[in-house]
């Protein structure tokens, strides 16, 4: 573990670190340093306007300062001299407690002293595009069901093998790469980690995908729902509790339902019972919520949730139960911050075993058949308004996220929102102009 930045640099040739934080809505946002500057930014941090990013600050707040972790630091596969380094911020000797990484940081303690180590794995989606953003790169890939479609991913071989061949470079322990089920839609999955650890190296890899697909002259988009009828671009996440040491599965019990433990029951129960409020974090943008309440696309099924419903090896629910152990949730999307993701998952899970959380009843039916059968399962919400007032309304999610970060994301998210009602579209002319 990496713990001097400028002796890293000696050692492997590095002249530039990026020192780089996370906003409020997933904007990457960092400085470039020369390694002969990093000795005094790993003390001090490196200075930025808070309020020029999506952070609730103003233009007379204090410098707010990027604090490198030099144990994060990823030296740039595809750009050797440059060092990539994830940042706390702080502001006067004090962290934001605003900032997704503190906000995950200090839920991350907060288990560890009840037990909890959490461990999750993520599966980014995202689209091939053209540089222009308006159309998939790839003009044969155009089949009616295109998932797992060899020719298609063979086609982009050069740029998705490159990025896994990093990813094994670095230890992630890639162990596959698809094509998904809208045409020019791929993942890529690495091994699962701590909490934290996950979410650095899925900003990281955003980061990374984007840089070497513009590399090959593409453009690699995380949009959830970037084209009608297409399916939209997922982030489920694989999630786990261990004992501190990471040697047992605190949620794995063979003699219980799906060979999942009353811990990992009770943290399930967490998620069912505050779902309607981590849309507002897992799917935080007026896109996502084409996704997740998506009429059925030109592949058959959108693959993405749209009621607050468990079960067992069985994907057309929110949670699926694949294996003991462990559960998916198949909420987030490719727009979810990769901190507050975690972090939101955390607060809920972690709620749920504090009160002992029931998950309900599992359904074991296809909900894209068979949902309106169900009578007693919540609807996600219809969009992100709607998201934003159900978080609004959960007290205890709100005051495990942190009071300070939840005004200021309900602040800006509320901002978004008007701004999108504002916006005149073309559909309201096609529907109106002659009325």
């Amino acid at each position: 573990m990496v713990k001097d930045l400028a002796q890293f640099a000696k050692e492997n040739g590095v002249k530039y670190f990026m020192v780089s934080y996370t906003d409020l809505f997933g904007g990457q946002r960092a400085k470039l340093v020369p390694a002969q500057a990093i000795a005094d930014m790993q003390e001090e941090g490196a200075g930025f306007a808070g309020f020029a990013t999506w952070l609730d600050l103003t233009p007379a707040h204090p410098d707010m300062f990027a604090v490198p972790d030099p144990s994060t630091v990823i030296q740039l596969p595809w750009k050797k001299e440059v060092a990539w380094v994830a940042s706390n911020c702080v502001m006067e000797n004090k962290p934001v407690n605003q900032a997704p990484r503190n906000v995950l940081r200090r839920l991350v303690d907060e288990a560890a002293t009840e037990g909890l180590r959490v461990k999750t794995g993520v599966e980014p989606e995202f689209f091939l595009l053209t540089p222009e953003g308006d159309r998939v790169a790839d003009p044969f890939d155009s089949a009616e069901k295109p998932c797992y479609d060899q020719q298609a991913v063979m086609r982009q071989y050069d740029c998705i093998s490159e990025v896994c061949d990093y990813m094994l470079d670095l230890g992630w322990e890639a162990y596959q790469n698809d094509h998904e089920d809208a045409t020019g839609q791929f993942e890529m999955n690495w091994k699962y980690d701590d909490v934290l650890q996950t979410a650095d190296k899925h900003s990281f890899f955003k980061f990374m995908m984007k840089s070497v697909a513009e590399k090959h002259g593409l453009r690699a988009t995380f949009m959830p729902k970037p084209f009608k009828g297409l399916t939209g671009s997922g982030c489920h996440a694989h999630i786990s509790v261990w004992s501190l040491d990471g040697k047992k599965n605190a949620f794995a019990d063979n003699s219980k339902e799906l060979g999942l433990s009353d811990q990992g029951r009770n943290f399930l129960g967490g998620i069912m019972k505050h779902a309607s409020a981590l849309a507002a974090i897992c799917n935080p943008t007026v896109n996502s919520y084409k996704r997740i309440n998506a009429p059925r696309t030109t592949s058959g099924a959108t693959w993405a949730p749209n009621s607050v419903t468990w079960t067992g090896n069985n994907r057309t629910h929110m949670v699926r139960v694949p294996g003991p152990g462990r559960f998916e949730l198949r909420l987030p999307d490719g727009a979810a911050n990769p901190y507050l993701m975690q972090a939101v998952i955390l607060a809920a899970g972690l709620d749920g075993v504090r009160s002992k959380a029931d998950p309900g009843r599992r359904h074991d039916i296809d909900m894209y058949q068979m949902g309106h059968t169900v009578k007693n399962a919540p609807k996600l919400p219809l969009n992100l308004l709607d998201a934003l007032r159900d978080y609004d309304k959960d007290k205890t999610l709100k005051s495990m996220m942190g009071d300070e970060f939840s005004a200021a994301y309900l602040k800006l998210k509320h901002q978004e929102w008007n701004s999108y009602c504002s916006h005149f579209s073309a559909w309201e002319t096609a529907h109106t102009l002659d009325i």
